[in-house]
């Protein structure tokens, strides 16, 4: 027995060479697996409640995302309708027409306005083109009106010819538009397809339109 071993110890507890008696049950694992487990059961509860705030503080952002998102909807929805004052064009019947001859074709002027005359057109002057037009127009019309008339009398009377060059005039009065025909010219658009044209212009097709950045 060693002289290092107390009175009555020995086996397990006999101290020989550098070895000590362990007097208490090893209890260092146990606390090391019960403070790692305690540490992740902490860190746990701190993410949740970390995640609660988060979804608090950002559930209004989340409400109004979804809100912008429905009115994106809803304005594509708006954008496939009519083009608004597409029913705003008049008809013919309130579309005054002076007729001009700018050919060398005889009574040109008058059979055509004859024609625009049956198909509801008001009938102004009819004759010759003005100097400025007279031998001039080699297409097949030029459709002349005030600035007022360029999106509605004049598509409506564009309606009846082939390709016609629609113009405004600056300072021009009144409500009437002039149709000075040109040598292309050979006769009015069926009326059949001149009144689908008519139909168009007042109910477009729905066009749908995005936008990226709602």
């Amino acid at each position: 027995m060693s002289m290092l071993t107390p009175p009555g110890m020995g086996g397990q507890y006999r101290i020989t060479g550098d070895k000590y008696p362990r007097m208490r049950p090893r209890r260092r694992r146990a606390r090391l697996v019960l403070s790692t487990v305690a540490s992740v059961t902490a860190l746990g509860l701190v993410g949740w409640g970390t995640l609660q705030l988060i979804d608090v503080f950002t559930g209004g952002d989340k409400e109004a995302a979804a809100a912008g998102s429905t009115a994106c909807v809803k304005q594509a929805a708006a954008s496939t309708g009519p083009a608004t004052g597409a029913a705003a064009l008049p008809k013919p019947a309130q579309i005054t027409v002076n007729v001009y001859n700018a050919t060398t074709r005889t009574g040109l002027a008058k059979t055509t306005a004859d024609a625009l005359g049956k198909r509801g057109f008001k009938i102004g002057d009819v004759g010759n083109a003005p100097a400025k037009f007279d031998a001039k127009v080699k297409g097949t019309a030029v459709l002349l009106g005030p600035a007022t008339a360029l999106h509605t009398s004049l598509p409506v009377l564009a309606t009846q010819l082939t390709a016609p060059d629609q113009r405004t005039e600056a300072g021009r009065k009144g409500a009437a538009v002039d149709l000075i025909l040109g040598d292309a010219f050979k006769t009015l658009t069926p009326q059949a397809t001149a009144a689908k044209a008519i139909t168009a212009l007042s109910h477009p097709e729905p066009t749908a339109t995005t936008k990226k950045h709602c």
